[in-house]
């Protein structure tokens, strides 16, 4: 797959530093998690694609016929796209000057649903990953084993768009196959709020120093 397979934009990190991705919610774009993701990992290379899919003219990374109910052709076809643009970019990385220590993900909403389907297709590729207010309606099937990944979710007690139950189910999925996963929550619905933030950023340090 080509590094050119999404619209997306590439902010240089330090030599060295953390390869970090990120993953829009439904209706942004590359730009979203771009300020965040140098706030949460200074040093870091960042990568950020724009979603292929149009919903009403609002960019997604796959399709879904309804609130919760997704396209699942659509999300392996996406899937796979995706594990190929992280795994070129990963191995161009590695060639450059970049060579970074470690890659991590940031997704948020449908961009934690991306991630989340790219880490169960593929576990080797992210070291850890932090996916914001993830909705995951299915029952995923793992290709490996996530034992040594890291993974935070973060997520709302009042979201309406992910049901606090699916949030503890994913938990339990991850778990069950080996994931490291930390979970932090508030009290709110969908948005992103302080205490998450704050979350990932002790989060992302502590993958940095191999923690």
């Amino acid at each position: 797959m080509s590094k050119d397979a999404y619209i997306h934009k590439l902010l240089p990190g330090s030599p060295g530093g953390p390869l970090l991705f990120v993953f829009h919610g439904t209706g942004a774009d590359e730009n979203q998690l771009l300020s965040l993701g140098r706030d949460l990992a200074p040093q870091a290379t960042i990568i950020s694609p724009r979603g292929d899919v149009s919903e009403q003219g609002a960019a997604r990374f796959f399709r879904r016929t309804g609130e919760g109910v997704y396209d699942m052709d659509d999300l392996a076809r996406a899937t796979d796209k995706m594990a190929g643009f992280v795994k070129a970019h990963v191995e161009a990385a590695h060639v450059g000057a970049a060579k970074p220590s470690i890659v991590l993900g940031l997704g948020y909403s449908n961009g934690a649903n991306v991630l989340a389907s790219v880490v169960f297709a593929a576990p080797a590729l992210f070291d850890a990953a932090v996916l914001m207010h993830p909705l995951i309606p299915f029952e995923p099937e793992v290709k490996g084993s996530l034992a040594g990944r890291h993974i935070l979710l973060t997520a709302g007690k009042r979201d309406p768009i992910c049901p606090p139950n699916l949030t503890t189910r994913l938990e339990a999925y991850l778990r069950a196959d080996g994931a490291d996963v930390t979970v932090e929550w508030h009290e709110g619905g969908h948005e992103v709020r302080p205490n998450e933030i704050e979350a990932a950023r002790r989060f992302f340090a502590d993958a940095a120093q191999g923690v």
